[in-house]
């Protein structure tokens, strides 16, 4: 029994990554095998994601944001230079515009969707625009052809696909829509490498640019040369021999997230708004945020019951180092109503049923 809760019982956990025996055996041949890092492995995670995401090559990273990093850079994007970003995601995809030299310019979402809204995208091009860093938040995507229509052809769009591997748009895989996709694999995520993330992309050029860049900017085929200086983005073969194990398992571990995100649309749809795709979408369920009055009143009930829920994500305008970007209402509200449950695929009927009844409890309460 987990002492401190009001209810006494055990605690929910938010995340629980659903690795096991295979995983465990993967690490023990790669160990066995003599190859850590840049070894057979990785080659064999990144020929899976690019598969999955249906491009013609991926390029395993440390991490998303390592991911969202070497793709602007790869874009020789820099100083004088901006890049849209929604004012509602998690700080990296504003982060790593701002590591390159560039000027993040933050626009609005979608109140509902909690997407990008294309209508601001378009508002907020200027001359200087480069790029739009485009989120498919907690796995939900977003509407790509209004996207494509907001911006002028010169404009790249890199997918934010963090959260949203198995997720498909109109059929087609996310990851696999924009120029290129920066995936993340942190144990919160659908398939998870403990940390990790991976670069999907289209262009020859920019794939050898990625890989790089992830490498000191060591040029495979230049000796030992260096024209670019760059850091250590690479990802080990005991982490891609996670990766490989459990992207074999996707369709799976997508079904079971499904599983948990069906049961709460059914216990929750007259309590609080609930999440939910495009129809002709596909949600990929990194993870099952509600919106709800009083969100932290809310939260905090659900944690002194042993509930580990949690905010969605965060409103950049309201961080110190992107406060002077301006207003942005939409973003505020989502901020201050979104709240992610606990999403895994060992919750049990009887666990969805005690997050829901806490939460209706707290909901009807006001």
């Amino acid at each position: 029994m987990v002492q401190g809760t009001e209810t006494g019982a055990g605690v929910i956990r938010l995340a629980w990554p659903d690795v096991g025996p295979a995983e465990l055996a993967a690490v023990a041949d790669v160990l066995e095998s003599g190859f850590l890092t840049m070894g057979p492995k990785v080659e064999e995670f990144e020929r899976g994601l690019a598969a999955a995401c249906g491009t013609p090559d991926a390029v395993a990273v440390a991490s998303g944001t390592a991911a969202l990093h070497l793709a602007v850079l790869a874009s020789e994007i820099g100083e004088g230079d901006e890049v849209i970003v929604p004012a509602y995601t998690f700080p990296s995809t504003a982060n790593a515009v701002v590591l390159s030299g560039a000027t993040p310019v933050l626009v609005d979402v979608d109140p509902v969707t909690m997407n990008v809204d294309p209508s601001a995208v378009y508002d907020a091009v200027t001359e200087r625009t480069r790029a739009v860093i485009a989120v498919h938040l907690f796995g939900r995507p977003l509407d790509w052809e209004a996207l494509q229509s907001a911006v002028p052809p010169d404009v790249a769009l890199i997918e934010d696909a963090a959260g949203a591997l198995g997720a498909r748009w109109r059929g087609m895989p996310c990851g696999g829509l924009g120029v290129m996709g920066c995936l993340s694999f942190h144990p919160r995520k659908v398939v998870t490498t403990g940390e990790g993330g991976a670069v999907t992309v289209f262009d020859p050029s920019l794939s050898a640019a990625v890989r790089r860049l992830r490498h000191h900017g060591i040029d495979a085929g230049s000796g030992v040369d260096i024209v670019r200086p760059s850091t250590n983005y690479r990802l080990s073969d005991l982490q891609c021999a996670i990766g490989v194990t459990q992207l074999a398992r996707l369709d799976e571990l997508l079904r079971e997230r499904r599983r948990v995100a069906e049961a709460y649309n059914e216990r929750l749809a007259e309590i609080v708004t609930t999440p939910a795709a495009d129809d002709g979408d596909e949600h990929g369920w990194q993870a099952y945020v509600v919106q709800v009055e009083r969100r932290d009143d809310v939260l905090a009930a659900l944690r002194a019951q042993g509930i580990e829920a949690q905010i969605g994500t965060y409103a950049l305008h309201r961080l110190s180092a992107y406060r002077e970007q301006g207003r942005f209402p939409c973003a505020d509200a989502c901020f201050e109503r979104a709240l992610a449950l606990p999403l895994h695929s060992r919750l049990t009927d009887v666990e969805i049923d005690r997050v829901a009844a806490a939460l209706d409890k707290e909901v009807s309460r006001h």
